[in-house]
C-alpha cells in the first residue's frame, strides 16, 4: 500500500515542471528548515514586556522538542532499516539527492511538527502555519520519492509527541527554562 501511494503521488513528476520545482523546494533541507528558524526568531523577539518572556519560552520549548524528535528519529533510524523508495521502485521520478539514511521514520517530518506543536501550544496562529509548512515538507518528500507515506506519518507523530512533552516538562518544570532565560539576559540574548 506505501508503494502505491508513492507511485500514485510521484507518477505527476516530471508533467508539469513548475510543481516539481515547487515540491522541489519544499523537500529541500533548506526552505522549511530557514522559514522555521525565521519564525522561531520572530516570536523570540515579539511581544510586549510582559508577553516576550512567554513568547521566549516558547522558543525554547521549540528548540528542545526538534532536538528531542531528532534523537528519537535517529533512534529509531538505527532499530529500524528501511530503505528508501527510490531504492525499491524504479519507475519513480526522483526529485531529490539520495539520502542514505534509513527511510523510516521521517526526521524532516519530526522536525517539523516538533517545531509547529511547541510553537502551537503558545501562538495558535503562527503555528498553524508552522503545521502547513511541516505538511508541505512531508508532503513533498512522498511525491519527490525520499519517503513513503507511513514514513512522514510516524514521523509526525513523534514530532507532535516530542512537542508536547516537552512542553509538558517545561510546565512542571517551570524553573529549568526561566534560568535558561536568566542565563541569556545576563549576556544581552534575551
Amino acid at each position: 500500500m506505501d508503494a502505491a501511494a508513492v507511485r500514485f503521488l510521484n507518477a505527476g513528476a516530471g508533467a508539469f515542471p513548475p510543481f516539481d520545482r515547487l515540491m522541489e523546494a519544499f523537500a529541500s533541507d533548506y526552505l522549511v528548515p530557514v522559514a522555521g528558524s525565521l519564525a522561531l526568531l520572530g516570536l523570540w523577539l515579539a511581544g510586549s514586556h510582559a508577553e516576550r518572556p512567554l513568547n521566549q519560552i516558547a522558543t525554547i520549548s521549540a528548540a528542545a522538542a526538534i532536538g528531542v524528535a531528532n534523537a528519537v528519529t535517529s533512534i529509531f533510524n538505527t532499530m529500524v532499516d528501511r530503505p528508501r523508495p527510490f531504492t525499491e521502485i524504479e519507475t519513480l521520478t526522483l526529485l531529490f539527492y539520495k539520502p542514505t539514511d534509513p527511510s523510516f521514520p521521517s526526521n524532516s517530518a519530526a522536525v517539523g511538527f516538533a517545531l509547529a506543536t511547541a510553537v502551537f501550544l503558545r501562538r495558535r496562529r503562527l503555528g498553524a502555519g508552522l503545521y502547513a509548512l511541516a505538511f508541505l515538507w512531508a508532503f513533498a518528500r512522498v511525491y519527490g520519492g525520499v519517503h513513503y507515506p507511513t514514513d512522514v506519518l510516524a514521523g509526525a507523530a513523534i514530532g507532535v509527541a516530542c512537542g508536547l512533552a516537552v512542553w509538558g516538562a517545561f510546565r512542571l518544570l517551570a524553573f529549568a527554562p526561566r534560568f535558561v532565560l536568566r542565563a541569556l539576559r545576563r549576556v544581552y540574548a534575551a
